[in-house]
C-alpha cells in the first residue's frame, strides 16, 4: 500500500507554511492531499505548482522488541477528530549514513540519540506514521507524517527540536517541514 502526499491547489489540508531545514526545500503550495492506494497516485495533470511524494508503511527497522511493545502501548493512531494539525517531514540521509551497517545505524539510532526512548512522553499527544521512500524514486529517503491537536503544537516543536539536535541528525542532508491544518 502506498501513501501519496500530492502539494496543489486543493486537498483536505491547507499549507500553513513549507520551511526549508536543510538542503533544497519543496515549492510553496496552498493545500495538501493524503492518498492511500494499490499504485502511487499521479496528478491528472501535471503542473509546475504542484509536487508530489509518495511512500510506503513498512515493519520497523531499528526497533527491539521491548520498544515495539512500549510504542504500541501508547502511541495513537492517525485521523483522530482532534488532530486537526499535522507535519509532513521529508528526508534525506547522506550517502555516509546508507554506508553504516545496520547495527551502527541502530547504535546511532538508539543507543546515542535516543530516538525511540527520548520520543514516548510525545505519545500519545502526537500520532506518527513513518513511510520509507528511498526506493521509490523520489528525493527522500523517509516521510514522516505527524498529526496533533492545535495544543499540542508546542509539543510538537519541542518533539522535532529533541530530534534535530541528535547525532543521528548530523546524517541528515535535505529536510523540509510542511506545517498543515484540517480543511472544514
Amino acid at each position: 500500500m502506498f501513501t501519496t502526499f500530492r502539494g496543489g491547489q486543493s486537498g483536505s489540508w491547507k499549507v500553513t507554511s513549507i520551511a526549508r531545514i536543510k538542503g533544497e526545500t519543496l515549492p510553496k503550495v496552498a493545500a495538501l492531499s493524503v492518498i492511500a492506494s494499490e499504485a502511487i497516485a499521479l496528478p491528472l495533470l501535471p503542473s509546475q505548482t504542484a509536487w508530489r511524494l509518495a511512500g510506503v508503511a513498512s515493519h520497523l527497522r531499528y526497533t527491539e522488541k521491548a520498544e515495539k511493545e512500549q510504542l504500541a502501548a501508547v502511541q495513537a493512531g492517525l485521523g483522530r477528530s482532534e488532530a486537526t494539525q499535522a507535519a509532513l517531514i521529508p528526508i534525506r540521509k547522506s550517502a555516509a549514513w546508507w554506508e553504516l551497517t545496520q547495527d551502527e545505524r541502530r547504535q546511532i539510532f538508539e543507543d546515542k540519540s535516543h530516538h525511540i526512548s527520548g520520543t514516548l512522553k510525545y505519545l500519545p499527544a502526537i500520532a506518527r506514521q513513518l513511510y520509507h521512500s528511498r526506493d521509490l524514486g523520489v528525493p527522500f529517503d523517509f516521510l514522516t507524517w505527524f498529526e496533533f491537536a492545535p495544543e499540542h503544537a508546542a509539543l510538537f516543536d519541542e518533539l522535532v527540536g529533541m530530534l534535530r539536535a541528535t547525532e543521528e541528525w548530523n546524517y541528515v542532508e535535505r529536510e523540509v517541514d510542511v506545517r498543515v491544518e484540517r480543511e472544514i
